[in-house]
């Protein structure tokens, strides 16, 4: 068990402070206690929080781990003009380069980003279609030696073939076998009907939804129509996955209203990404009428939540009535989507140490004030990872970050000049 002594808890549903000592149970399941526990027990390490903040680490909703090692690569040869030529030239040509150890070390950096940022726990949704076989298992192991918990999905599409469209299914079942995980789609415009209802049957055979990229350019929508007379929405909905349980349906800018309210009347969750979107000039997510199940992610932009949730805040006021208080509601939805869903690895026992300075005073009434305008990824001092340290004094106990980043940059290298 892991003591937290001299502790300015910050209880992150309520924002309640209390002065405290934590003690913290170990393992995916794990609690904690603010009185010494009277069970026989054995404290591993104490830390020492004065003058300190500890509150709930943070979880990210919707992540591209594919995408770690895209940071500064080239300009495609040609000028994507649309946002189905940004994909058709930059993204689909990076994952098609992947291979094991590249996506390997894009976890691996990942994991370090994360921890750095806050984060103990990743939705990612992974695309490789190269090396298909076995690579969720390459990322789970990844993000477990980094101490990290994960709910993981291979992006199923048929926009490689057929043959690789079964590799995927096949994948995924595959993983979903001995893990937990959801069952991740490509944008419904690369979906054929007989590739989406073999999904569903997976979806359903391991009790699992789906996790599926959504509306997130009107292309979506155009192509749908074209296609199959139908919008997105109503195509899922007659095919039965909107009757899932566990469903993550990411970005959803594109919707007509009653699109929404079909949304809003199952029990899907919306993965927003503010930063993306912005990046790919595909608009902006509007909440209204969706309903409380939204939650933010950041879609392989970055792996900072800190950041994701500010931009919510500064570009979301501006689209949709919010509050401070709502965005950061947001921010903390994906626990609940985890908890309510039965998924292991992000419970209470995991912990941030803020080391934030503040120059003006704090407390329950004005903390959203200090998180969207004071509080960052640089005030994390200390991770606890299902109970224990993975970050100490912002170092990683678990990862040999020098190594592991300069391995990552002569893979990044290799991986560029094959774009």
């Amino acid at each position: 068990m892991l003591h937290l002594k001299n502790t300015t808890f910050i209880h992150w549903q309520t924002l309640e402070f209390s002065n405290t000592d934590i003690w913290v149970e170990e393992g995916p399941e794990g609690g904690i206690h603010f009185s010494k526990p009277e069970k026989p027990f054995t404290v591993k390490a104490t830390l020492d929080c004065s003058g300190r903040f500890v509150t709930r680490s943070l979880a990210n909703g919707h992540h591209h781990i594919y995408s770690a090692l895209a940071r500064g690569m080239p300009q495609p040869a040609k000028s994507p003009k649309n946002f189905h030529e940004k994909l058709q030239y930059v993204w689909w040509k990076l994952d098609h380069a992947l291979d094991e150890q590249t996506i390997r070390y894009s976890a691996l950096a990942t994991a370090i980003a994360a921890a750095r940022s806050g984060c103990t726990f990743i939705i990612d949704h992974h695309s490789s279609p190269q090396h298909t076989v076995g690579s969720l298992q390459i990322i789970a192991d990844a993000l477990e030696e980094g101490g990290l918990g994960h709910l993981l999905a291979y992006e199923i599409t048929d926009r490689n073939g057929k043959e690789k469209a079964r590799e995927a299914l096949q994948e995924t079942d595959r993983y979903l076998k001995n893990r937990q995980g959801l069952v991740g789609l490509h944008a419904s415009f690369t979906l054929e009907d007989d590739t989406l209802a073999e999904a569903l049957r997976l979806a359903r055979n391991h009790h699992t939804g789906i996790h599926a990229h959504l509306a997130e350019d009107p292309v979506d929508q155009e192509m749908c129509l074209r296609q199959h007379g139908k919008r997105v929405v109503p195509r899922y909905a007659q095919m039965g996955f909107l009757e899932l349980e566990k469903n993550i349906f990411v970005h959803a800018i594109h919707l007509d209203e009653y699109e929404r309210e079909l949304l809003r009347n199952s029990s899907s969750t919306i993965a927003v990404n503010y930063d993306s979107n912005l990046n790919n000039k595909v608009g902006i997510f509007n909440g209204s009428c969706l309903g409380q199940k939204v939650m933010l992610g950041t879609d392989g932009m970055h792996s900072d939540m800190f950041a994701s949730a500010r931009t919510a805040w500064f570009t979301g006021m501006n689209h949709e009535k919010l509050t401070p208080h709502t965005v950061y509601q947001r921010l903390r939805q994906v626990h609940h989507y985890l908890a309510g869903n039965k998924f292991s690895g992000d419970a209470e026992n995991n912990l941030m140490v803020l080391d934030y300075d503040a120059p003006t005073p704090m407390d329950q009434k004005n903390f959203a004030g200090h998180f969207f305008y004071g509080i960052n990824s640089s005030h994390v001092c200390h991770l606890i990872a299902q109970g224990r340290i993975v970050l100490k004094d912002r170092n990683h106990l678990l990862l040999d970050e020098k190594e592991i980043l300069a391995r990552a940059r002569e893979l990044a290298k290799k991986l560029w000049q094959q774009l």
